[in-house]
């Protein structure tokens, strides 16, 4: 069943645990990746697994290329490719939102927390529809990536094992949410932005 805004409101049917403004979403990240739970055991497992790739990698192309080469290619997989897929991820926040209905779908930026976001304003997003939104750019972005650096030879291997390192700390906050969740998975949440304000609410449905 789908809510409105409205909906939410309703103090006999839901109440609101959480009110998250944006420019607090550093200090809300990093809690919640400093809380333990499977979710974040997984996140750190996969942030130590892909930076041993790394390095084993970057250890069997220095005695293959010269090191002007892995200069280059360690820019690229530091700078250049994060820059380009921001985008890319950001709009694959968009497609799950944009299929479950919602229509002013909003990207914006903070630059004093280093952080992009997509929020769809005044939408109500059920438990499964958020988690769909959050785990889609690490899910596609992440097997991509991995796939890749498996079948294409040369130094292209080793900057895209910087990058999937990298872009596996960008979900950072994505992981944050969804541990936000995961700890309190004993409740029905839906949440909703109102981008105008920058806040995001989070509600529990209580009947």
């Amino acid at each position: 069943m789908s809510y409105s805004v409205e909906d939410l409101e309703d103090q006999k049917t839901f109440r609101l645990i959480l009110k998250m403004p944006y420019n607090e979403l550093i200090p809300f990240i990093f809690d919640y990746l400093k809380k333990k739970s499977v979710l974040t055991l997984i996140y750190w497992l996969a942030c130590i697994l892909f930076l041993i790739i790394a390095i084993i990698i970057g250890l069997r192309m220095a005695g293959i290329f010269p090191l002007s080469g892995i200069l280059i290619h360690s820019v690229i997989g530091l700078v250049v490719l994060p820059v380009i897929f921001i985008p890319l991820h950001e709009f694959l926040h968009i497609v799950p939102y944009y299929f479950s209905g919602a229509k002013n779908i909003r990207v914006g930026m903070d630059l004093k927390q280093y952080l992009f976001y997509v929020t769809a304003h005044r939408y109500v997003a059920n438990p499964f529809q958020f988690r769909i939104v959050a785990l889609t750019p690490v899910i596609i972005i992440s097997t991509g990536l991995i796939l890749t650096i498996i079948l294409i030879p040369g130094l292209w291997r080793w900057s895209l094992s910087i990058f999937l390192l990298v872009h596996t700390t960008m979900c950072a906050g994505d992981m944050a949410l969804l541990n936000f969740y995961f700890l309190n998975r004993g409740k029905s949440i839906y949440t909703w932005d109102d981008a105008d304000k920058k806040e995001a609410y989070f509600y529990e449905k209580t009947c």
